[in-house]
């Protein structure tokens, strides 16, 4: 009889521990996800949605045990969500200002930023506009409101008033432009549409032919063609020319190559910020996006990895 208690004692003891055991695996906030299972959702600025819809596909794959809910919003918002912590990794094309990483060190996590990428901001016009050549000087003037027509850049031209559509009004595609093209001053052209996103900018233009679209270089790529080396073919990407004058010759469209040599002036770095205390499962999608596997997806998307030997070749094209 002694002995029989003996055991029940020492099995409830067992028990005991075991609850409480398992009770430290689980976070005071309910997070339960680790590197490589668990549900977690994170934000990312719409204009990047392509190119983070493959690397969950390959991540996802790789660690079937994770489930990856990603928030495509505006700017604005992903960083709303971020510092109330309802987020814990954000994609964005700035780093935190001051103010913003004191937020969250007073919350707890030490945020963690670092680079994985670089688009460009691409213009776009409309099939049918064949005057596709422009210098930064005049992408300066059309952004401040002082040309208002296309006849202003391009006198034969017959398109009328210039619409200039943005995909959002928060987006980090418009912050890019007040930041570093208008260098901090306000976009004052007349003519300013704000869509709904990256789709409806694309969309727009190919109905508008007197629209410019501003949109991110990942949303331009052929995805029929594996070589990332041709945009889709119902609109027209304009080129940029750092000269007075735009011509063939000297103005480039927003190709990973001309990323890499400087030839395309309006080039973004895509930022991962991650306010993850526990190292989970934030912490490891973007390291993973930021290691080998993920560079090379980044590249395979028509952008620009931030690590990488890139080499570059020239090819003659056959008439």
């Amino acid at each position: 009889m002694k002995r029989n208690i003996f055991y029940i004692f020492v099995g409830l003891i067992l028990s005991a521990v075991s609850l409480s055991s398992c009770g430290e695996r689980k976070a005071k906030d309910g997070r339960t996800d680790t590197p490589t299972s668990g549900t977690i959702k994170f934000a990312a600025d719409e204009s990047f949605s392509q190119f983070i819809e493959e690397e969950l596909q390959v991540y996802q794959y790789r660690y079937p045990q994770t489930h990856l809910l990603p928030v495509y919003t505006d700017d604005n918002t992903g960083m709303k969500m971020l510092l109330d912590l309802k987020v814990n990794l954000l994609f964005t094309s700035h780093v935190l200002q001051k103010g913003e990483d004191a937020i969250l060190r007073g919350k707890g996590p030490i945020p963690s930023v670092f680079p994985i990428g670089y688009d460009g901001v691409a213009f776009i016009i409309n099939k049918s506009n064949l005057d596709s050549c422009i210098t930064v000087t005049d992408v300066k003037r059309l952004l401040k409101g002082e040309v208002t027509d296309w006849n202003q850049l391009y006198p034969h031209s017959d398109k009328g008033k210039i619409e200039v559509v943005f995909d959002n009004k928060a987006s980090a595609t418009l912050h890019f432009v007040v930041d570093s093209i208008l260098e901090g001053k306000n976009i004052k052209s007349q003519n300013i549409i704000a869509a709904k996103n990256s789709k409806a900018v694309i969309e727009y233009v190919k109905k508008t032919p007197n629209a410019i679209g501003v949109i991110g270089s990942n949303w331009l790529n052929d995805r029929s063609d594996s070589t990332n080396t041709t945009f889709r073919n119902d609109i027209r990407v304009m080129a940029i020319s750092k000269t007075s004058k735009a011509e063939d010759y000297n103005s480039w469209q927003p190709y990973q190559a001309y990323f890499l040599d400087g030839r395309y002036p309006f080039v973004r770095t895509i930022y991962a910020i991650v306010a993850d205390p526990h190292k989970a499962l934030p912490w490891a999608f973007a390291n993973f996006i930021a290691g080998p596997i993920g560079q090379m997806i980044i590249l395979k998307t028509g952008l620009l990895p931030y690590r990488g030997d890139i080499t570059i070749r020239k090819v003659k094209v056959k008439n």
